[in-house]
């Protein structure tokens, strides 16, 4: 376990929040214009490629749905006052509400009207994805408010044959065994659960881009649920090549990190987030349920990919999930940079982890000659000396350098170092397992 710090103080903070904030009023769903253009202020990022599903598309036991665009949505009452107006705040509006535009009673419309009797101030957030209907979501104090009478609706949406849209970046490695970064881009002016994993990820691939790396890196933003299982069904060929993978989602608020093991439980990912965590700061760690974000899909039996799912505070427990209250006032520019930091040093682990074969096993190897150990005896080890040994010993072809660095208590960053060294000196030899070989 390494204690890290959470936020930092990066200028990138800033600038993902400047991304967040220009993101932050469109209105996206799981189709549509909205989640194009968030897709294409991305690639101001990154150079992801914008992919195009056709509605009807089968997709394992689903089909992509018709494309659903809004032009508007209001309501007014009898005296033609507004007292419902979509361009307001997107969550105003049932997203994939199909069109009407009616007179109607307070009663007849109250079936469509959605609040938060606990939260009078705050707008629900609502979809009716696969079900033909229409509604509108609003503070529970203005619900109230609202006078007996004939009111005016109207709900300006198409729902038409189109495409199911998604946003896809590979970072090529030396290697083509592969990391997955999957985040939700679906959700319509909610800045922690969606717009934070959205611009984290982005800001991930821009930095791994300036870099070499030894694995593959595939991002993708995608609307939830179903652009998952349409993504898989599309790409069953890569999905052996997925040696590790993480779902983001909520990492832009102030708590500690939480991290959901994959579906195995002790796949390669798990040990090096439960490694990075930090319990003394409040860090958690939380066993695999079928519930949450996409790495349910990624996790499915059929798959059993190795996924976890990387936030901060979980999905429903903080009081302004899918409410109006999660603003861009939840999300900070440091808990942003602080959550990129921790990706990146996960990234590192990974690129840097392996099995290696100690080639001279029969008692240590004299360290000083080749210059790895200090000419005076009799002082207490150094903590690089002290690496050298313990990947000397379990180097054995069993042991990982994670599983080196579990076992002694040295930092990870220390035991690599000391396996290049050895490596260098003709001690030791890497091995490299397949993605799918449990290690």
């Amino acid at each position: 376990m390494e204690n890290l710090a959470k936020e930092t103080n990066s200028p990138l903070g800033p600038a993902m929040m400047r991304v967040a904030a220009e993101l932050y009023p469109i209105c996206r769903s799981i189709t549509g214009n909205g989640l194009r253009e968030s897709l294409r202020i991305l690639q101001n990022c990154v150079p992801l490629e914008i992919r195009e599903v056709p509605t009807g598309t089968r997709a394992f036991d689903w089909e992509v749905p018709a494309e659903w665009n809004i032009r508007a949505a209001w309501i007014k009452d009898g005296s033609g006052r507004t007292v419902v107006d979509f361009r307001d705040h997107s969550l105003h509006v049932v997203n994939y509400s199909r069109p009407i535009h009616a007179r109607l009673s307070l009663n007849e419309l109250r079936s469509h009207l959605f609040s938060l009797p606990e939260r009078p101030d705050w707008i629900p957030y609502r979809t009716t994805y696969y079900r033909d209907t229409w509604g509108f979501c609003l503070p529970h104090r203005l619900l109230t408010s609202l006078a007996d009478g004939e009111y005016e609706v109207c709900v300006d949406t198409s729902l038409e044959p189109g495409n199911l849209s998604y946003g896809e970046l590979v970072v090529p490695g030396r290697t083509t065994d592969e990391v997955l970064f999957s985040c939700h881009s679906c959700h319509p002016s909610l800045a922690n659960d969606n717009l934070s994993g959205m611009v984290v990820a982005a800001h991930l691939a821009a930095s791994l881009r300036q870099r070499q790396n030894h694995l593959t890196y595939r991002f993708l933003w995608l609307p939830g649920t179903i652009g998952a299982i349409t993504w898989l069904a599309r790409n069953e060929s890569v999905v052996p090549r997925i040696r590790a993978g993480l779902v983001l989602s909520c990492i832009g608020d102030s708590g500690p990190f939480t991290y959901k093991k994959s579906r195995r439980g002790d796949a390669e990912i798990d040990q090096i987030v439960s490694h990075l965590l930090s319990p003394e700061s409040g860090d958690r760690l939380i066993d695999f349920t079928p519930i949450g974000y996409d790495e349910r899909q990624y996790c499915s039996p059929g798959f059993n990919l190795p996924v976890g799912c990387f936030m901060r505070t979980p999905n429903g427990c903080f009081p302004e999930y899918h409410t109006s209250a999660d603003n861009l006032d939840l999300i900070k520019p440091d808990s942003l940079s602080g959550s990129l930091a921790m990706l990146q040093r996960i990234v590192d682990v990974l690129e840097q982890n392996r099995f290696c074969q100690n080639l001279n096993p029969k008692c240590e190897p004299q360290l000083g000659r080749r210059g790895l150990y200090r000419a005076l005896g009799g002082l207490s080890n150094t903590g690089l000396e002290q690496a050298l040994l313990w990947v000397l010993n379990f180097s054995d072809g069993r042991h990982s350098l994670l599983d080196i660095a579990e076992r002694s208590g040295i930092p990870f960053a220390t035991i690599a170092q000391a396996a290049t060294l050895l490596e260098q000196h003709e001690l030791l030899v890497s091995e490299t397992p397949s993605p799918t070989s449990g290690r």
